[in-house]
């Protein structure tokens, strides 16, 4: 069974997505630049399921995602108060991830399988079981783009992908990558 593309963008049309793009997953730019800003930068990095280093290293993600031949990029964007007040803004994303999931559960229905990434460290459970147990939920934990490795930014660039860095709009990423 394949995907019906029409049907998928009759869909699409339907949420509050800004633009969507399909592609080939080839395409997507993997770097440890992306990673060394999650070790550094963000406090999640260690303690979830969904962040390195329990995604693997850069290359295992890399070949992973690769072995999905083909991407769906969605972008949401939203508006906030203070973009310099990180917890403010991360509180928005929430609306941009019921997006993903209302897709991926789309693109299934479609009988393909998928591998979504979007912009959680996952906020799922109270306390992540990492290290010492598996995921409680790996069908909805949705790990971060940026834990793969994948420089987003420029493959958005490149697709013609409007995004506005800067001011007070924020503008979500996820790749729905699919076979």
């Amino acid at each position: 069974m394949s995907m019906d593309r029409s049907w998928l963008e009759e869909r699409l049309r339907e949420l509050p997505i800004v633009q969507y793009e399909f592609f080939d997953t080839a395409e997507l730019t993997f770097t440890p630049r992306v990673r060394q800003v999650c070790e550094a930068d963000c406090s999640r990095y260690g303690s979830s399921w969904a962040c390195p280093p329990a995604v693997g290293t850069v290359e295992e993600c890399r070949e992973r995602c690769l072995s999905y031949p083909h991407t769906l990029l969605i972008t949401t964007m939203t508006e906030v108060e203070d973009p310099a007040d990180m917890e403010g803004t991360l509180a928005t994303r929430a609306a941009h991830e019921e997006v993903t999931r209302q897709v991926n559960a789309l693109m299934k229905s479609q009988g393909v399988e998928t591998c979504p990434l979007s912009t959680e460290s996952c906020a799922i459970c109270v306390k992540c079981t990492y290290p010492d147990g598996p995921c409680r939920h790996p069908e909805k934990m949705f790990p971060c783009v940026e834990s793969h490795g994948i420089l987003v930014i420029d493959t958005a660039e490149r697709l013609g992908i409007e995004f506005r860095p800067g001011g007070n709009i924020v503008t979500w990423f996820s790749l729905i990558l699919y076979r």
